[in-house]
């Protein structure tokens, strides 16, 4: 039997400066999920952060514990995997403050 999966745009063609927070996904069907950061452009300053959340309502956020650093050159890929997560993510996103990143962000789930 072949898996049910999905794939979901969160964030497309942003500039994320500062502090930022994707849309939520609700993926509470899911059993895992990979969500992707891809780089547009190039990024100026520094690398940010990218770290997971997981919600049980989509209002109230806690981090999953996943992070991992963001992409820093044009149509570069970075990825977080999660199982066991509820039933919705999101990525918060810290920037140095002289970065900036133009992001694609999607989320992978499958059941």
């Amino acid at each position: 039997m072949i898996p049910e999966s999905q794939s979901a745009v969160i964030a497309r063609n942003e500039t994320w400066r500062g502090q930022v927070f994707t849309e939520p996904y609700e993926a509470g069907w899911a059993r895992e999920a990979v969500v992707f950061v891809t780089a547009l452009a190039n990024a100026t300053g520094p690398a940010g952060t990218a770290h997971l959340e997981i919600s049980p309502d989509g209002m109230r956020w806690a981090r999953e514990g996943t992070s991992f650093t963001l992409p820093t050159t044009k149509d570069s890929i970075a990825f977080a995997r999660a199982s066991h997560f509820g039933n919705w993510l999101r990525l918060a996103v810290e920037m140095p403050a002289t970065a900036e990143l133009v992001a694609l962000v999607t989320i992978h789930s499958k059941a």
